[in-house]
């Protein structure tokens, strides 16, 4: 007779709250113990400890941890401790400040999550900053960034597998017509980069391909100086295959002159419970050397631990 298999045992988020309170405690901060907890632990565990440490302590979990920890450790710690949707965000208002403006970061939030995702960050904005998500990032944006910008925050996209391939040979040429012309910021190719589902999407970036021989990101690649050109060639991978434009980033982040652990850190936080097996794999494939390695070899300290932690968070 097979042995019955015996079920994981599910954290206590009580228990996980007292220790945390006990990491705080004495000389110095017992960060081995925060990551053992807090970086394997879901989004709704986390929630719940959260919960728990309010219930019991009268306190802010986030600002105990915020005036505990420093530097990058902190960052990853605080990030990964939001929700997804407080996280997104926390990310996006940070993206529309003048010192940490970033029109990648609004972007990528815009084109790697799903509709109902879109729609709670932009909730959670709301809560948080007392104003929308759509007015902060049309007032800090202008021109084509704008134009292209708003529409794809503003996007409830059709999360459904059905696909109209007519449609998809349609908007196929459309979109070759307006590359082939350079009018990037055309409003027919901003409505079907910004409205599509991502699988319609997917059939008429294929359908480009096989009428036209090249890629559309190919045909993108036309002007590596114009900022814009090169989010728009971006948001179309983000909405293509999310995890090569993801693999791209780190890429960069660790490979570059010193790291970028703005980048790292962003990346490791929100893809560790959404596709970070597939950034792994594509990571290997394009660098042959594996994420964890390169972690390793870029990084030190708490923050190396809480990143290896997390990249590996999917496995547990």
């Amino acid at each position: 007779m097979a042995s019955l298999k015996v079920p994981a045992s599910v954290p206590d988020p009580c228990e996980d709250a007292e220790q945390l309170k006990k990491a705080f405690k004495g000389w110095g901060t017992n960060e081995e113990l925060i990551i053992q907890i807090l970086a394997h632990r879901n989004a709704a565990q986390r929630k719940l400890i959260r919960d728990s440490y309010a219930a019991a302590y009268g306190e802010d979990l986030l600002k105990d941890l915020d005036s505990e920890l420093t530097s990058d450790f902190q960052r990853i710690v605080l990030l990964w401790t939001l929700s997804p949707a407080e996280r997104d965000a926390y990310l996006a208002n940070e993206a529309t400040k003048r010192l940490t403006a970033s029109n990648w970061v609004i972007m990528e939030i815009a084109c790697t999550r799903s509709s109902d995702e879109l729609f709670k960050a932009r909730q959670a904005y709301h809560t948080r900053y007392k104003k929308s998500f759509e007015e902060d990032v049309a007032y800090h944006t202008t021109g084509d960034f704008r134009k292209l910008l708003v529409p794809l925050i503003t996007a409830f996209r059709y999360e459904g597998e059905e696909v109209n391939m007519t449609l998809a040979r349609k908007e196929a040429n459309i979109l070759h017509e307006k590359v082939s012309g350079k009018a990037y910021n055309d409003e027919e190719l901003i409505r079907i980069i910004s409205t599509r589902s991502k699988t319609q999407l997917n059939a008429t970036f294929n359908h480009y391909n096989d009428q036209h021989g090249h890629e559309i990101i190919k045909d993108l690649e036309a002007d590596d100086d114009d900022e814009y050109l090169k989010l728009l060639r971006a948001a179309i991978e983000c909405l293509k295959t999310p995890e090569k434009y993801f693999e791209k980033v780190l890429r960069v982040a660790i490979k570059g002159l010193g790291t970028d652990e703005w980048d790292l850190t962003r990346v490791v936080a929100t893809r560790a419970e959404v596709d970070m097996e597939r950034i792994k794999e594509e990571y290997n494939r394009r660098n042959s050397v594996t994420l964890d390695r390169a972690i390793t070899g870029d990084t030190s300290g708490d923050y190396e631990r809480m990143l290896l932690a997390l990249i590996g968070h999917g496995d547990a």
